[in-house]
């Protein structure tokens, strides 16, 4: 919960190292977030109820003048108790408010409110939210093992097969299955459009797409270059997917697949790029781990590579609600994804490439609306 500081006159949606420093929350409104943070479980499922009731959107759909509980039960399907037990909660987190002629109870009128349109209309919100809900909920109540384990203890939710969440993905029921690939692509398909001209400077002729799951950024590099080929080096499940992705795309003869394990040392690089690209990858990794790639990296290239790094920094954001949602993606990496990774600072991850021996040449921040970092190492 960010509040306006009237006496500083900074705005606490914006985010600022400074910003993590202070502590001037007023201990009344500490204490009122307290209790949103010991209530939440319960608060996002009932947000998820409205949601999937369609109760949120009636209330939009309302407009202005509102709409009645008993109104709301009759278009839903769902009985008055249900309405106002969920209307009451949402009053209370400030999703819905009470129309500005309400004076009676039984003349009151919901309307949306502010975060009540978030959540129906902010693609951030809706991505963060269904992605909390189908992949990371259940597993959730395991953090605390995983944080003893440094395993994904939350992952067994989903069976226990795997011993990563990238493993399973091709195996996740489809509900599951799309609100992690809509995760995923939400955030680092929005800075393709201002990294693909920084990369294309060079003209590379052949790229190495690490972890390139479902082909989305080799298509764009197609799309964008009518010359480059691009080789996808990913786990067999992701490499089978972006095959077809890239049949079905007309870029069959452009892009070529390499299954493997990048951890393992059998299994080497696509030889001869022009250019290694890794788009939010190595936030799959721990630091110790992220080292190891590099190095791999290092000794798969020559001096005239580029390598890229795209990633999301918590440090490196504009508004706070950036840096909150990529700090809070650090508790599913330890409880369902791989239970030793985490969203990197700037300085962290740039240490651990660099001490494989590659050198940070430039960092190009704030692309995309999500604030991506684009990181160019080379020999």
């Amino acid at each position: 919960m960010y509040k306006k500081t009237e006496n500083k006159g900074q705005d606490k949606a914006i985010f600022t190292p400074e910003s993590l420093k202070e502590d001037d929350i007023r201990a009344v409104d500490a204490k009122t977030h307290a209790q949103e943070i010991a209530f939440s479980p319960m608060t996002f499922q009932a947000v998820r109820a409205m949601l999937e009731l369609g109760i949120l959107q009636l209330i939009e759909d309302a407009g202005d003048s509102g709409i009645k509980a008993n109104q709301l039960a009759e278009k839903s399907g769902v009985s008055l108790y249900g309405i106002n037990l969920l209307c009451e909660i949402a009053l209370g987190m400030g999703v819905i408010k009470l129309s500005s002629d309400s004076t009676f109870e039984s003349d009151e009128r919901y309307v949306l409110g502010k975060t009540g349109w978030m959540l129906l209309e902010d693609d951030l919100t809706k991505a963060n939210f269904w992605f909390t809900n189908d992949i990371c909920y259940q597993g959730a109540w395991d953090l605390l093992a995983s944080i003893k384990s440094g395993k994904p203890e939350g992952l067994k939710v989903f069976g226990d097969k795997w011993t990563t969440i990238y493993e399973a993905l091709s195996s996740l029921p489809e509900r599951a299955k799309k609100s992690w690939f809509d995760f995923d692509h939400f955030y680092s398909d929005i800075a393709f459009p201002d990294a693909l001209p920084i990369v294309f400077a060079k003209k590379p002729a052949h790229l190495v797409d690490i972890g390139g799951n479902t082909a989305k950024w080799a298509i764009s590099c197609c799309k964008y270059d009518p010359d480059v080929h691009v080789t996808i080096m990913d786990l067999p499940g992701q490499t089978s997917v972006a095959e077809k992705n890239a049949e079905a795309a007309g870029f069959a003869k452009r892009i070529s697949t390499q299954a493997g394990n990048i951890l393992d040392q059998s299994d080497l690089l696509p030889a001869g790029a022009d250019a290694v690209w890794m788009s939010q990858f190595l936030d799959c990794f721990s630091l110790h781990q992220i080292t190891k790639i590099a190095k791999k990296i290092y000794a798969c290239v020559d001096n005239k590579c580029s390598v890229y790094v795209l990633e999301p920094l918590w440090d490196k954001q504009r508004f706070m609600a950036s840096s909150y949602s990529l700090q809070a993606t650090s508790l599913y990496f330890t409880c369902m994804a791989n239970g030793n990774s985490k969203m990197y600072r700037y300085g962290e991850l740039v240490q651990a490439i660099e001490e494989s021996g590659l050198k940070l040449k430039t960092a190009h921040h704030n692309l995309g609306s999500n604030n991506y970092t684009l990181l160019e190492f080379s020999k």
